[in-house]
């Protein structure tokens, strides 16, 4: 089930990525960890004919180490990263970025980057989402960390470009679904 918030911004969609890169939303997959942000943007990014980012190959080394090691991270560790993943999807390479965004103040720092920013946020179970972490492999992020990201995580606003998409359904169809809603605000 998708949940629809209205940003106050208009965005035109690149169905096809036939129009100029920046004529298309930037578009940030976001959710906590093990919540299928990199498959779900990677498809979207497909479909659109966009760049597409995994925010995570964009972490210091220091930020790998410590999530590695079972700390979770602190805003003074995040927000380089999120420098990074800001310049990144102000790119024209990239409109597609899966970043977990936890907070608020995340998000307005990657808008503050980036014109046109619309958030496709992945939501599901505390349950659903332990079990896909725990049967994940070679992710430095440990499934301990998950209930840091689930206290930190603030869903989007009612002001905030975006849709809440539960992740219980395949890829194919949340990456569908979020096409759509792209393609409802363009009208």
């Amino acid at each position: 089930m998708a949940r629809f918030t209205t940003g106050e911004r208009s965005a035109m969609t690149g169905r096809g990525g036939r129009e100029d890169a920046f004529s298309r939303p930037r578009i940030v997959v976001m959710g906590v960890s093990a919540s299928g942000k990199t498959s779900v943007a990677r498809r979207l990014a497909e479909s659109i004919g966009a760049g597409f980012v995994d925010a995570d190959d964009l972490h210091p080394a220091a930020n790998v180490v410590k999530m590695a090691a079972g700390t979770p991270l602190d805003d003074d560790d995040r927000w380089p990263w999120l420098d990074a993943v800001a310049v990144t999807l102000a790119g024209a390479d990239a409109p597609v970025v899966a970043c977990s965004a936890l907070k608020r103040s995340y998000r307005d720092r990657l808008r503050a980057a980036a014109s046109e920013v619309v958030f496709v946020h992945l939501t599901g179970s505390p349950e659903l989402l332990a079990a896909r972490a725990v049967g994940r492999e070679g992710h430095f992020m440990p499934p301990a960390l998950l209930r840091s990201q689930l206290d930190t995580l603030q869903p989007l606003g009612p002001d905030e470009a975006g849709i809440q998409i539960a992740i219980d359904a395949p890829v194919a169809e949340i990456a569908q679904t979020a096409l759509e809603w792209m393609d409802a605000r363009a009208r």
